[in-house]
């Protein structure tokens, strides 16, 4: 019997657990992501490996076509074989392990190695943590979309504090300038060692207080735990999808189709806005240059902002209708 569900009023617990640790995650995922292109294209004196910009906007998305696409086998793999709080340590550790690749090997080979890892880990921890959110409350609780609010909130609370974090660092406390301040040389490497410890910081976090908020929700794989219930049940017989079913599906793969073209203008914030920021924009206020990677910012702090609102909103009477 699963333990940690939702109590009549209010949150659980758990779902705070589960806040901050994919808080530190997306604060290691985009701090890195807020740096990356930059750290590609600039030359090896500043800093980078001197990519062409062509090449590296190719490998930028060769990238985060991967982290979208990966999550399919590590969703199927926690739920044949793992359970989702096994795939989320895995997935966790294996990202820690990519951003340090990143901040100890600064070559090509290490970037292919530490983006490797990343895609990987993220293939086991994205889809899961969501998972176990909505596994805290009963079908049909009408505090799960508020819930999903709340987690939302955090991903874009890490999404909005990691270039802020990552950017001071990367490009100004571990910079080298000459006299009249100018930077000869970033430190993008130890952007990506305090990504690294972002995500070490939330695995701890997530480890030591799972047992005592999840009860045991996500230990066992829920093909296992689908085989045990089956014993206790009579036999089901499989039947066609209804009209109303299909019509969901056809729904499902319509949006699917415009969902693709829409991450695809969201990602051009990590890859070409980044380099014509870089270039082109004056971002120097009152002497202080404004880190390029800060403009990630942006976007999450409007939804962060936005996010308690929506939270009320779908617990009240209208948004329950």
């Amino acid at each position: 019997m699963e333990q940690a569900t939702a109590p009549k009023t209010g949150h659980p617990k758990a779902l705070y657990l589960l806040f901050f640790t994919e808080m530190w995650e997306r604060f290691s995922y985009y701090g890195m992501r807020g740096i990356l292109i930059l750290y590609l294209t600039k030359t090896f004196i500043e800093g980078g490996l001197g990519i062409n910009e062509q090449s590296a906007s190719l490998i930028y998305g060769f990238f985060t076509g991967f982290v979208y696409f990966t999550p399919l086998i590590g969703g199927w793999l926690a739920d044949r074989f793992l359970g989702q709080r096994n795939a989320i340590t895995i997935g966790g550790l294996t990202m820690m392990v990519g951003q340090f690749v990143l901040f100890g090997i600064n070559t090509q080979t290490g970037l292919y190695i530490g983006l490797l890892l990343l895609i990987i880990g993220n293939g086991f921890f994205k889809p899961n943590i969501s998972t176990l959110v909505g596994r805290l409350y009963e079908e049909g609780d009408p505090k799960r979309d508020s819930a999903f609010s709340i987690f939302y909130m955090g991903i874009n609370l890490g999404a909005f504090l990691a270039p802020l974090v990552i950017g001071i660092f990367a490009e100004n406390l571990f910079a080298t300038k000459d006299e009249t301040g100018k930077i000869l040389t970033y430190g993008y490497k130890y952007g990506f060692l305090i990504a690294g410890l972002g995500m070490l910081l939330g695995q701890v976090l997530f480890n030591a207080m799972a047992k005592k908020y999840l009860g045991n929700i996500g230990e066992s794989p829920a093909k296992a735990k689908a085989a045990a219930a089956a014993e206790n049940q009579p036999a089901k017989v499989d039947l066609p999808m209804t009209k109303e079913e299909k019509q969901r599906v056809t729904v499902i793969f319509i949006l699917t189709a415009f969902v693709i073209f829409f991450w695809a203008g969201f990602e051009q914030a990590g890859s070409s806005l980044s380099l014509y920021t870089d270039k082109f924009i004056d971002r120097d206020v009152f002497g202080f240059e404004i880190p390029t990677s800060w403009f990630q910012s942006v976007n999450p702090l409007f939804i962060v902002a936005l996010a308690p609102l929506f939270s009320i909103f779908w617990t009240s009477k209208i948004g329950q209708n």
